[in-house]
């Protein structure tokens, strides 16, 4: 599991316009020939409409996750949300569904698959993160680069350090100092800091000397490096860490919660993973618990289920604590 205040990657072995030309047709006696801006204006409309479908269903889909990864007999497959298995358990490694493809491991490569388990992405990088503002992070070597969703070089792998795009920035490792770049590749913020966060809801996490604070998409300080440990804001929130005790801070530096857990996570599908006494549980943005610290490990709700381990096994919750997949190996 990662904590907050990890570097977020190393790499050691992430409708054009269109025109219509007019329609050319002889004027027949006792007809009218229809205006070319009628056409066009139908044809405006019917883009509108294609525009206005995409819209309504990419806010129909928002937040719907394909599938989750299971482990059953030493292989990884994936279930659905209602707990059916989708795509047999095959694969050597699996990670999260994002932007319909997943990363899946091979023997030693990693490629990616579809929500029904067709490999759009063949096997052949020795690292791969899920895709996050239509890029992937994936590492060739010990080098570090981004594909897009079709698995191709966007971003040749040149990076030691590298961590996903959000916001159309990443953070990169260049002669040992951490910056961003855009992506075309170019640098936005030059590398000056000894770690730095991927940036989301706005802003990302630096670190300065030995304490972390955020920065803005112009680099500019947003909130000054105080705390020992930080993670990405989401929701509005960011997980920080004073002395031993971790809480939530809002995006102007001021604690929302207040630092009492022993470990925290980012917020994630509303509520965020914190824990007391080697247990796990979720909080909502008051701090008030919506699942108890019961869990030997977890990880972040997405599309409405987490991930929980008991007794060395990983099952799946839902929001109200039921079983959706039972904790297998």
């Amino acid at each position: 599991m990662d904590y907050p205040g990890e570097p977020v990657h190393a790499s050691d072995p992430e409708a054009r316009p269109f025109e219509s030309a007019a329609s050319e047709r002889p004027v027949h006696r006792g007809w009218a020939a229809a205006p070319v801006w009628d056409t066009r204006l139908w044809l405006v409309a019917a883009v509108v409409a294609l525009v206005v479908l995409l819209v309504i269903v990419a806010v129909l889909t928002h937040g719907r996750v394909p599938g989750y990864p299971v482990r059953v007999n030493g292989k990884f497959g994936y279930i659905d949300k209602s707990g059916k298995l989708i795509v047999q358990p095959q694969y050597d490694e699996a990670g999260d569904f994002a932007e319909g493809l997943a990363p899946v491991k091979i023997g030693s490569k990693w490629g990616y698959i579809d929500g029904k388990g067709k490999m759009v992405v063949n096997p052949q990088f020795d690292m791969a993160d899920p895709l996050s503002d239509g890029l992937a992070l994936v590492g060739a070597g010990p080098k570090l680069g981004y594909i897009n969703k079709d698995g191709k070089y966007v971003i040749n792998a040149q990076y030691d350090g590298a961590g996903q795009f959000g916001g159309g920035l990443a953070p990169i490792v260049m002669n040992n100092r951490w910056g961003y770049i855009d992506k075309k590749g170019q640098t936005v913020i030059n590398p000056q800091y000894e770690e730095a966060g991927n940036f989301s809801d706005g802003l990302a996490l630096v670190r300065v000397g030995q304490n972390y604070g955020y920065i803005d998409k112009s680099g500019k300080v947003a909130i000054n490096p105080q705390f020992q440990g930080a993670g990405d804001f989401h929701d509005g929130l960011a997980v920080v860490r004073i002395g031993n005790r971790f809480g939530f801070i809002d995006k102007h530096g001021k604690y929302v919660i207040n630092p009492q857990f022993d470990s925290a996570g980012d917020f994630s599908d509303g509520l965020a993973l914190v824990s007391l006494e080697h247990r796990f549980g979720y909080v909502d943005k008051h701090g008030k618990y919506v699942l108890n610290p019961q869990f030997e490990e977890a990880g972040n709700f997405k599309g409405g289920l987490a991930p929980v381990w008991v007794g060395g096994h990983q099952g799946y919750i839902n929001k109200s604590g039921k079983y959706i997949w039972n904790p297998t190996n």
